[in-house]
């Protein structure tokens, strides 16, 4: 994305931003449909799937109505090849252990949960309606996460151990999502999007409060990020998540998926 962007570029791009990251990390919670360590985990990693699921379809059908190209919520979920997503480079990584997946959802809740607070106060009506209502299951979202990290962190010496690895694995694709960008600081600047500044702060102060109660130790500041999400450089998994999301609406193109 230049960094010359007009509003209703930056705010497309903040849709599909969101959007995005909401429908990659559902697909990815959904790949642990009858592979969570229990029962009720799994009710819990489904309910949360389809919370973000529904979330990047009001996302996604705003953003169709503003591209205004005939192209539809269901174009852009499932039609876009993966240099055209914008999602969260931490969202598109892998489920591997319970610790990983955990800890890469209280990362991304603590960010879900600090932008929400934000656009909820949007001027934009529409925004402001599905932050409103979004804020209030991902606030169940970040309770779920952050006490899974402190039971974990401050478990067994086990359960420390792999916290500890998924927190160090994962530090790396933390960083983009607090990184103001030109499409940030238009949404800033135009009252709608937070404040990158204070998203930034308050982001570092939530994770660093649950990870000194879990008895983790959070990496050094200054850590180096990889990043690239933003303009649509991914990691080598999005393409594989695409794949598997996309091949009946692509397959079936008349198909009805929502």
């Amino acid at each position: 994305m230049s960094e010359t962007v007009t509003p209703t570029e930056a705010l497309q791009e903040s849709l599909l931003r969101l959007a995005d990251s909401d429908m990659i990390l559902g697909q990815r919670l959904c790949e642990l449909c009858g592979k969570a360590p229990a029962l009720e985990e799994e009710m819990a990693l489904m309910n949360v799937a389809l919370d973000l699921v529904g979330q990047a379809r009001h996302w996604y059908e705003y953003a169709a109505e503003l591209v205004g190209d005939g192209r539809t919520a269901d174009d852009l979920a499932f039609k876009r090849d993966a240099h055209h997503f914008r999602n969260a480079l931490l969202v598109e990584q892998p489920n591997k252990d319970y610790a990983v997946t955990l800890a890469r959802q209280f990362f991304f809740d603590a960010w879900h949960y600090l932008t929400l607070q934000a656009l909820a106060k949007a001027p934009d009506a529409r925004i402001a309606g599905i932050a409103a209502k979004a804020i209030k299951e991902v606030q169940y979202h970040l309770r779920r996460s952050s006490e899974w990290v402190k039971r974990l962190g401050d478990g067994t010496q086990e359960s420390h151990a792999r916290m500890q690895a998924a927190v160090d694995d994962l530090w790396r694709f933390t960083g983009e999502m607090i990184e103001a960008d030109a499409v940030d600081r238009q949404m800033f600047d135009a009252g709608i999007g937070p404040d990158p500044d204070q998203l930034a702060a308050d982001w570092k102060g939530l994770v660093h409060a649950v990870l000194t109660e879990a008895t983790l130790t959070p990496p050094p500041e200054g850590a180096w990020m990889q990043r690239g999400a933003k303009v649509g450089k991914h990691t080598e998994h999005l393409g594989f998540i695409l794949a598997e999301m996309q091949f009946l609406p692509r397959a079936y193109p008349d198909a009805k998926t929502w």
